[in-house]
């Protein structure tokens, strides 16, 4: 009795069961302020034989804004250190973003963990043969949104085939002037790279340690760049609204009552 840790792993849109822990997890606070319940306090009641249904606690309370939990990486603290991620524990605490909007809530937790996402100037883009297709759209809304794209050479001719204007650049193997430049001298203020290749693996090494030891933001999937983009649409909206979690929880119990409300009016 009382709260479990599931690990899960996602292949090929398979989902496995890593290992199940009869403990809690650092997910558990993440959560209990996601949702405003005590999930702690209702486990141990749990363990001493409480019963959810006469806690009150059979259904999960309304929500209506995003929360987004994202890890601390320190990677700036360490020269030399790969920024793509594996298995391997490397994270150093966790931060939380909250809003309406997933963007916002996703900028808001970007800035809580150190990263300062670019409003304007230039993006550099060199993505794996596989992730070209799905990088058009996102470079096509990041030119939208005023920024200048830079690539390497086959994805520059990729983007341009597809309407998007971007500046071919030499990797980092094949001379200068590369991306490694435009980082250390700040033209570049987001690099897009997902490694591929063992050439590739070298080229992508150098530029993402490179921005990192600069604080350029480098993000190395498909599915963290389209936040990226998202967060980025966010912040140029405005600015950020900050405001205490309670008045969130606070906020749905209402939504709550007028919905109630409303259901008694139809009936």
């Amino acid at each position: 009795k009382g709260l479990l840790n599931i690990q899960y792993a996602v292949q090929d849109e398979i989902v496995y069961v890593l290992e199940v822990n009869p403990r809690a997890s650092r997910t558990v606070p993440f959560v209990s302020k996601s949702i405003g319940l005590p999930l702690a306090k209702i486990a141990a009641k749990v363990m001493v034989d409480k019963k959810l249904e006469d806690m009150g606690y059979l259904e999960v309370p309304p929500i209506n804004h995003i929360s987004i939990k994202e890890a601390v990486l320190p990677f700036g603290r360490f020269p030399g250190v790969d920024t793509v991620l594996g298995p391997e524990m490397k994270s150093t605490g966790e931060v939380m973003g909250i809003d309406k909007s997933f963007g916002k809530a996703f900028a808001k937790a970007q800035l809580s963990a150190g990263l300062d996402l670019p409003t304007s100037g230039s993006v550099f883009i060199s993505v794996r043969n596989r992730d070209k297709r799905s990088i058009i759209f996102m470079a096509k809304r990041l030119q939208e949104l005023g920024f200048k794209i830079y690539a390497t050479k086959g994805t520059a001719n990729m983007l341009l085939r597809n309407g998007v204007e971007a500046e071919g650049l030499k990797k980092v193997q094949e001379g200068r002037p590369n991306v490694i430049d435009l980082i250390i001298n700040k033209t570049v203020g987001l690099v897009i790279n997902t490694p591929w290749g063992k050439g590739t693996r070298i080229d992508g090494y150098e530029i993402r340690t490179t921005a990192a030891a600069y604080g350029v933001p480098c993000v190395t999937t498909i599915a963290a760049a389209t936040a990226v983009v998202q967060g980025i649409e966010a912040l140029k909206q405005g600015e950020l609204d900050i405001r205490a979690i309670q008045d969130y929880h606070t906020q749905n119990l209402a939504s709550q009552v007028e919905e109630l409300e409303a259901n008694v009016s139809l009936d």
